[in-house]
């Protein structure tokens, strides 16, 4: 379980790298590519470790993918009426926001990522390394984005540093708890909970974080998005 923790904290800890680019001036094109880099690497994940094509046809996994991407949207969309709408904006237009809101929307983003990095540690004995790096790479850019427009809200830096720093404990808390689960629980494999978090994965890029890359990185997403898949690729048909 130590170990899920200790994977589930560094695949969050990107966020605090967002934090401290968030204040050096890095363009929003450039922020733009890096989201479709994560983006891509996510999309690869969940086609090469979440949902596996046999696994689909009795129909169990397809249902909890639905589930998954509902209670994601649902979710979201309480977010966003209490002023987290704009988490992912990395322009920064967030004034008007809820801090509350935007960091309780990151945490949401984060949980079926990091339950997954600790269930995958505790069903195949070893992490995935594309699953972890397509998760690190994506965090990137939400803490560049998050920081921003917690500033734009009030927020002070100290106050953003300890609020990203307690998101990456609770992301490192949630694979242990994933670990944990598989563990106290012979019968379970994690295939329902993992296409569970793979429906919402996908439903947090088409929803936010693909159109923000797009609108601010310009065409050239689209290369670095496939940049972002093949990679994650590669990492997960060498393991």
């Amino acid at each position: 379980m130590l170990t899920a923790i200790l994977w589930g904290g560094l695949a969050a800890a990107s966020l605090l790298i967002g934090f401290v680019l968030a204040g050096r001036g890095l363009s929003n094109r450039t922020i733009g590519m890096i989201m479709g880099i994560g983006a891509g690497a996510l999309l690869s994940a969940i086609a090469y470790e979440l949902i596996p094509e046999s696994e689909l046809y009795g129909g169990g996994m397809a249902l909890f993918f639905c589930m998954g991407a509902l209670a994601f949207f649902f979710a979201d969309w309480m977010i966003d009426r209490r002023g987290g709408e704009d988490r992912k904006d990395i322009a920064g237009d967030q004034a008007g926001g809820s801090g509350s809101a935007i960091f309780i929307g990151t945490l949401l983003d984060n949980i079926p990522e990091s339950i997954i990095l600790g269930m995958g540690l505790a069903v195949g004995g070893g992490i995935s390394t594309a699953f972890l790096a397509a998760v690190f790479v994506s965090n990137l850019p939400e803490g560049v984005a998050g920081t921003l427009n917690l500033e734009a809200s009030g927020r002070s830096r100290r106050s953003i540093f300890w609020m990203w720093t307690s998101l990456v404990l609770i992301s490192a808390a949630c694979a242990g708890l994933g670990y944990f689960a598989i563990q106290w629980l012979p019968r379970a494999d994690g295939k329902n909970a993992q296409a569970f978090a793979a429906g919402a994965m996908l439903t947090m890029l088409a929803d936010a974080m693909m159109p923000e890359a797009f609108e601010h990185g310009g065409k050239l997403v689209g290369i670095f998005t496939v940049m972002g898949f093949l990679i994650a690729a590669i990492l997960s048909v060498m393991e």
